[in-house]
């Protein structure tokens, strides 16, 4: 639906720095389309250069008519509070934005489509729904194992750690020294950037693995296939690494990690395990005893994002040296340390 030269506004009303911000983020990060503006009241006036450690220019605005007169023609909503749902606050907003000709981008589970299809003026208009699957798939059989290729999976100690990122940067850095390089992308950043995936989510448990599997195979003939991490094992109310882990049949993994955080995000009461005992667990369950191969954790990709430069490279080697595999941060530092390993 999205098309390379559209222009592309983004709604992040308060979230501008929080966790549930991540999907403007990482759009802000990596789509390509011109981004005219963000819409935020709380900096309004601001630049995103100035609110985060990010190379573009890219104005906050108040209002969405701001961004309609800088050539906006696609409104993506980029806030994903928890559950998924799209807030009754935003209705009216993007009821004017439909009114006024734009295109909308939800990443939430609410299909707005539904809602406000009557609302859509013209031909050229319309509402992606990102996180409504696209198709149902075939019951996983494990066909990814008997693949030569590699596949590294992301995983991670929480939610919103940096598996996305991580994916992303591991695989620019592929692409850019010729390496015949897959993504699948399992949630809506992913999809977005990608234009195809799977709202992993947002599947039936029992499609869960066969979706994973399906995209894979979709990239069979590639000589390597990074696949966007979802959830943690650790996470109470998460469900997707064993299917990611099923689908896949990773031949490497990189584990996630925010370097603040000795406990989840949300609830505070779980301890986040020591790392080496995380990982082992990790390669353990994606291996099954040896049932599919023997998958390794290949490096660290960790997120400073909340240290001094100077604290990030100390805890990096403090974790080389404590579990004697690469170690970085990679927005920081750049992706090469994890990614090298595949020329």
């Amino acid at each position: 639906m999205l098309k390379p030269n559209q222009k592309v506004a983004i709604y992040m009303e308060g979230y501008l720095h929080s966790d549930y911000g991540k999907m403007g983020l990482g759009v802000v990060r990596y789509l390509q389309n011109p981004i005219v503006g963000i819409i935020d009241t709380h900096h309004a006036g601001s630049n995103i250069n100035q609110q985060h450690p990010i190379d573009r220019d890219i104005p906050i605005y108040e209002k969405l008519n701001q961004v309609i007169d800088k050539g906006a023609e696609i409104l993506l909503l980029g806030i994903a509070p928890s559950g998924g749902k799209v807030p009754n606050n935003w209705l009216p907003l993007i009821e004017l934005a439909l009114v006024k000709g734009l295109s909308i981008i939800n990443g939430l589970h609410d299909s707005l489509f539904q809602r406000f299809s009557h609302k859509i003026l013209n031909p050229n208009q319309w509402i992606w729904d990102v996180r409504i699957p696209q198709f149902i798939p075939e019951i996983a059989s494990g066909q990814a194992a008997k693949l030569t290729n590699k596949r590294l999976l992301m995983i991670g100690t929480d939610m919103a750690c940096g598996k996305m990122t991580a994916g992303l940067e591991i695989y620019r850095w592929a692409q850019q020294n010729r390496v015949d390089t897959g993504f699948v992308a399992t949630g809506q950043i992913g999809i977005i950037l990608m234009g195809s995936g799977i709202p992993l989510d947002a599947l039936k448990v029992d499609h869960a693995c066969g979706a994973v599997e399906q995209m894979v195979m979709n990239h069979q003939d590639r000589s390597l296939i990074v696949i966007e991490g979802q959830g943690s094992l650790l996470h109470p109310a998460s469900t997707a690494t064993l299917p990611l882990m099923r689908g896949a049949c990773p031949t490497h993994m990189v584990l996630c990690h925010r370097a603040d955080k000795t406990t989840l995000r949300h609830p505070e009461s779980i301890k986040i395990p020591p790392l080496k005992e995380f990982i082992t667990l990790n390669e353990s369950l994606a291996s099954v005893a040896g049932t599919f191969g023997k998958p390794k954790v290949i490096g660290v990709a960790l997120n400073t994002v909340k240290l001094t430069e100077k604290e990030a490279q100390n805890q990096i080697q403090y974790l080389e040296n404590e579990l004697d595999i690469p170690v970085t941060d990679v927005v920081r530092f750049g992706a090469e340390k994890l990614a090298k390993y595949w020329i």
